[in-house]
């Protein structure tokens, strides 16, 4: 897919960007060298009006604590909306401190306690560990909501990439389990479908830049343990597989035009609006994978976030 197509705003930062390509060539940390690489291009200050706390909260039965960090106005307000965040990183690198930024401004401009999410990455821990830490992290704000000063019926899951996917699969989980509704799920170009990372159609020149098929196949297998896109993949793995998308909370999804999810992600919303679930989409036209963490200041990428802001105020009702 020739750049032209690029948005000119997201242009500049592809030269700069890393190769995520032969991925499954190199050895972990240099895996996680190159992600890091990306996120140091991501430039953010800390808001005055925001104040962070790092946490270790109750882990899954027989697993370690998992490490949180909490957002918050420093100036609080009772029965805060809250928000469960879920980074990225294709499931195998990664921590909340790479969302610093965006958390911040949500915390900042929403009046949200946000916790972020440390969850145990793969291929060390593979699935269910990930969402595993999700789900006991979601169980901890709802047990903690009087001394954390949240309302229990205005709690979102939101996350970028994998986390968005996470983020997902922690709403269906939600929803199965019956111990904890979420008001909201906040799914930033979601990773949702290991078979996107077998199938050249449609879209094969999706996903040229910065996520691209072979990362996408590396970070499955990953975390799967197993052959992307076989039959037997759960749906607390990857959202997509779920064949009941019917009480699920109000979702809004943003995705690149030029994203290797774009298909995933439609296809995804559709089938929710189908569950009749509350559903509201974005496309942003000439933009690729994490556009809006590398060119926040862009105003496509200004615009995706007052949209995603609104959608999280409309269904609060804040």
């Amino acid at each position: 897919m020739p750049k032209n197509v690029v948005n000119p705003e997201f242009l500049s930062i592809l030269e700069k960007m890393p190769s995520f390509d032969g991925l499954s060539g190199r050895s972990l940390p240099e895996v996680r060298e190159i992600f890091m690489t990306s996120v140091r291009l991501i430039e953010g200050r800390p808001l005055p009006d925001v104040e962070t706390q790092e946490e270790y909260v109750p882990g899954p039965a027989g697993a370690p604590d998992v490490r949180v960090l909490i957002y918050r106005p420093r100036v609080r307000r009772p029965n805060a909306p809250a928000i469960v965040y879920i980074h990225g990183g294709g499931l195998v690198s990664g921590h909340p401190e790479v969302d610093d930024p965006k958390c911040q401004v949500l915390a900042s401009k929403m009046g949200f306690v946000i916790v972020s999410v440390d969850y145990r990455l793969a291929p060390e821990v593979k699935y269910p560990g990930a969402i595993e830490d999700c789900y006991a992290v979601l169980k901890w704000v709802h047990d903690s909501a009087a001394g954390l000063g949240i309302n229990r019926d205005k709690v979102a899951v939101a996350g970028e990439s994998a986390g968005g996917g996470l983020s997902a699969a922690l709403a269906l989980m939600a929803r199965d389990r019956k111990e904890y509704k979420l008001a909201y799920q906040l799914l930033i170009y979601p990773m949702l479908d290991d078979r996107t990372a077998t199938k050249v159609d449609p879209a094969p020149d999706f996903g040229e830049y910065v996520w691209t098929r072979s990362a996408n196949k590396y970070a499955w297998e990953a975390y799967l343990g197993v052959t992307a896109g076989g039959d037997d993949t759960p749906a607390y793995a990857a959202a997509a597989r779920a064949r009941d998308l019917s009480g699920l909370p109000p979702a809004f999804i943003g995705v690149g035009s030029m994203d290797l999810f774009l298909c995933e992600d439609l296809d995804y919303s559709r089938r929710l609006m189908a569950a009749g679930v509350p559903t509201e989409v974005m496309v942003v036209p000439g933009a690729y994978h994490v556009f809006d963490m590398f060119v926040p200041n862009a105003e496509l990428s200004r615009r995706f976030m007052d949209a995603y802001c609104a959608g999280l105020k409309r269904t609060l009702g804040l």
